[in-house]
């Protein structure tokens, strides 16, 4: 069995709205003593929007980082550690896409975005009986709400049109689910 590595010291490097980027000292099972670099977050929801025929409702946007437009279903950070997932679920949903529902949403799977670096957990949503509110875009958002068949998805997944991961994986999850 493969024994945990053991932290030792942490010196957090730098910090923002995001993650903390951290240095540690860690002791590794061989007692060998390394450095780590670790980004600490405190994890994020998405959410599978499905309007009543059975279409999922894609926010378009830019991203800066990859200098490209991108279509993925709505997520976003939560508000602090305490918040619970289900709550940024919910507030993303009607943020992002002007949608909202009254009914409890049904947690679809959890996803571990870049292991090796960083501690952000996805949590992801499926979202039904939606009904229309308007959107509440944060001053640094310009996103466009499409709605897609989920077929329609698929293909746009192994195209290469959608390359978001939490997306890809959310949608593949969702149709292996409830198709």
């Amino acid at each position: 069995m493969i024994q945990r590595f053991k932290q030792l010291s942490r010196e957090v490097v730098d910090s923002n709205v995001i993650f903390e980027y951290c240095k540690d000292q860690v002791e590794l099972p061989n007692g060998k003593v390394e450095e780590y670099i670790a980004c600490v977050h405190k994890g994020a929801s998405a959410v599978v929007p499905v309007l009543p025929d059975g279409r999922i409702l894609m926010v378009h946007q830019y991203r800066y980082a990859i200098d490209r437009n991108t279509v993925e279903i709505p997520a976003g950070g939560r508000n602090g550690t305490e918040e619970p997932f289900v709550t940024a679920a919910k507030r993303e949903l009607e943020e992002e896409t002007g949608y909202t529902t009254d009914e409890e949403l049904e947690h679809l799977i959890t996803i571990a975005t870049a292991i090796a670096y960083c501690s952000e957990i996805i949590e992801v949503y499926v979202a039904k009986g939606l009904r229309k509110t308007e959107q509440h875009l944060d001053p640094d958002e310009f996103i466009e709400v499409v709605p897609y068949e989920p077929d329609e998805l698929i293909s746009m997944i192994y195209e290469g049109k959608i390359q978001d991961s939490k997306t890809i994986a959310s949608i593949l999850a969702y149709c292996t689910k409830y198709k």
